[in-house]
């Protein structure tokens, strides 16, 4: 359960208002976040994470305050899990938003920055027992560029497709781009294994800069497994040997089920293993 939240610095009650209706990230979406993994006691691939963060808020021409780094908002997270009663393994989302004022156009690009923790029970990266059934969603395309690749609160395009997944019972929805590739899914990136190689689709498609796509991509390369950033069109769905979903705070989740396709998942397993070998386990032990 969640008790407090961190809102620039204070620890504010969970269930008590935070904002005015001037909220910038009410009224224009003006916001950028982060889902983080907090695995082995201790906020995962935080330097990644800060490392996207800070490309989006040059991108959205934000001014971040100086104290704004991996050491900072690591500490942050690992205290407020405390604070929450989290002794092991949580889910961090840290929003920076714009500051009040102005209309589309805003009065001056100061920040704020809220940091939410909440448990989760697994122990480490886990490996989905049951295999996700996904299908595409087709109503709306997600255009290229550089805002694609960030994670803001513009969410409008997901929010549709996770509504076309619970009419459709789905586990997951793929989205496509206006030329109808595949782009990512709802909240992962999406990878396609033919004959032990991987595939997935290169940022200029559409899809979201994801650290966890990031990572199982060095990790499958320091393992000496193939990688190709291609265009996935839905006969590379088709012809696969196997599917899997990558984010940041499940890790890797394995699809059995696209169409009438059925889908192995070695390759999944095997990355699983390297996953949580190479999480930061330093805080073992501490308490």
């Amino acid at each position: 359960m969640q008790q407090f939240v961190n809102h620039n610095g204070a620890y504010v009650r969970a269930d008590q208002p935070l904002f005015l209706v001037q909220n910038r990230a009410f009224k224009y979406g003006d916001a950028l976040f982060e889902t983080i993994r907090i695995a082995y006691h201790k906020p995962q691939f935080i330097k990644e994470h800060i490392q996207r963060l800070n490309n989006g808020m040059g991108i959205f021409k934000m001014q971040p305050t100086d104290f704004f780094n991996e050491t900072f908002f690591e500490n942050s997270i690992t205290e407020l899990a405390a604070k929450n009663g989290i002794s092991s393994d949580g889910r961090a989302k840290l929003t920076i938003y714009r500051n009040d004022g102005g209309y589309y156009a805003p009065e001056n690009n100061t920040v704020s920055y809220l940091i939410e923790v909440t448990s989760i029970e697994e122990k480490g990266y886990t490996l989905n027992t049951k295999g996700y059934t996904i299908d595409i969603f087709t109503e709306f395309k997600k255009s290229p560029g550089p805002l694609a690749a960030l994670k803001t609160a513009n969410s409008a395009i997901y929010v549709l497709a996770g509504i076309y997944k619970n009419i459709h019972a789905l586990d997951e929805c793929i989205l496509t781009n206006d030329k109808g590739n595949i782009t990512e899914a709802i909240s992962s990136n999406i990878f396609a294994v033919k004959n032990g190689v991987l595939y997935t689709s290169p940022i200029a498609e559409g899809c979201i800069d994801g650290v966890m796509r990031r990572k199982v991509i060095e990790i499958a390369q320091a393992n000496r497994i193939a990688v190709y950033e291609m265009s996935i069109t839905q006969s590379v769905l088709l012809g696969a040997d196997e599917l899997f979903l990558t984010n940041a705070v499940n890790g890797i989740r394995w699809v059995v089920a696209y169409k009438q396709k059925r889908y192995f998942n070695d390759t999944s397993k095997k990355l699983t293993e390297k996953l949580n070998e190479s999480a930061d386990k330093s805080l073992v032990g501490s308490s």
